[in-house]
């Protein structure tokens, strides 16, 4: 899912009073382990609008950042500094230890690997402006499996691997409160115990929806249950002569289509549509039972609630 710019600024704002400690810089900046206590020192320096946009687009090509959302990469983004190096300089050596991810800003490097001893490097790539090296990094501490060197001067993105486990680490933890206290409040989930409120929290699945579109259809069935997690919809539910009458308004935090976890012959009482972008995290049934079991079996150790929404299905 993606975060609201309120809960990116949230984020912003335990990154820069927790313990790792976040600062920001106006320009530039360097991540790295404090002496003292170990704990990393991230520097957060916000970038030009068009800076910003270049360093989007690369990310949402590279794989290991596909699965991020976009307020994720805005971090990444921020806490990504500056490199400079001038033509035949050696970026990173094949077989050194590889803690740095890059994005080319402007320039020509040149990747080879060395398979042989007894032969000089090969020439398998260049990577121009847009084009990153070094993802790898990120995850393992393993070796470069590559040599990387400047063809002509070149300006370079980097982010280190404590950087972005940080934000990783961080981000999951502030989504995972935040899906909490929404299941908190949805009814039918009320008997649940926290461990399984913290199972279903990082299951739930972001989806997004463009103004105006139909999210459920009155009368179809029901196989999805949605948290709003930012934006607004509109209910609305078809009377007896066929005309469609708006009965509400649900906003950030608010849920819909609880009742598709009950039965799978269940069909939705109403349509659901977004106004404006509406961005929600969800979950089918069948994923939910895989989880916790059957939705009923829950609901059954508090009868009167069971009996209450069977009545109301």
């Amino acid at each position: 899912m993606e975060l609201t710019n309120g809960h990116h600024y949230a984020i912003e704002q335990s990154l820069l009073g927790s313990t790792p400690i976040f600062k920001h810089k106006r320009r530039g900046g360097i991540s790295s382990e404090s002496p003292g206590d170990h704990s990393p020192v991230i520097t957060v320096a916000k970038k030009q609008e068009q800076t910003h946009n270049k360093l989007q687009r690369a990310l949402e090509r590279n794989i290991l950042f596909k699965h991020l959302d976009n307020d994720e990469r805005s971090l990444v983004i921020d806490v990504m500094y500056e490199q400079s190096y001038v033509a035949n300089d050696i970026i990173i050596h094949q077989g050194d230890k590889g803690d740095h991810f890059y994005i080319v800003d402007h320039g020509h490097c040149d990747i080879y690997i060395k398979k042989d001893n007894n032969q000089p490097p090969a020439h398998v790539m260049e990577v121009t402006a847009g084009g990153s090296f070094g993802e790898l990094a990120l995850i393992y501490g393993s070796p470069r499996a590559a040599t990387v060197v400047a063809r002509t001067d070149v300006k370079l993105w980097a982010i280190d691997r404590i950087a972005y486990r940080t934000i990783l680490k961080v981000t999951t933890t502030y989504k995972r409160e935040l899906y909490e206290r929404f299941l908190e409040n949805v009814s039918i989930l009320s008997p649940l115990e926290r461990h399984e409120r913290v199972c279903l929290a990082d299951a739930l699945e972001p989806c997004s929806f463009k103004h105006d579109e139909t999210i459920v259809r009155q009368g179809d069935p029901g196989e999805i249950f949605y948290i709003i997690v930012e934006g607004e919809v509109r209910v609305t539910q078809n009377d007896e002569q066929g005309a469609e009458i708006e009965v509400s308004r649900l906003r950030a935090g608010q849920y819909f289509g609880e009742i598709a976890l009950l039965t799978k012959d269940s069909s939705r009482a109403a349509t659901v549509t977004s106004v404006g972008v509406t961005k929600c995290v969800g979950i089918d049934r069948q994923r939910f039972n895989r989880l916790l079991g059957p939705c009923m079996h829950i609901l059954q150790r508090n009868m009167d609630m069971y009996n209450q929404l069977m009545h109301l299905n």
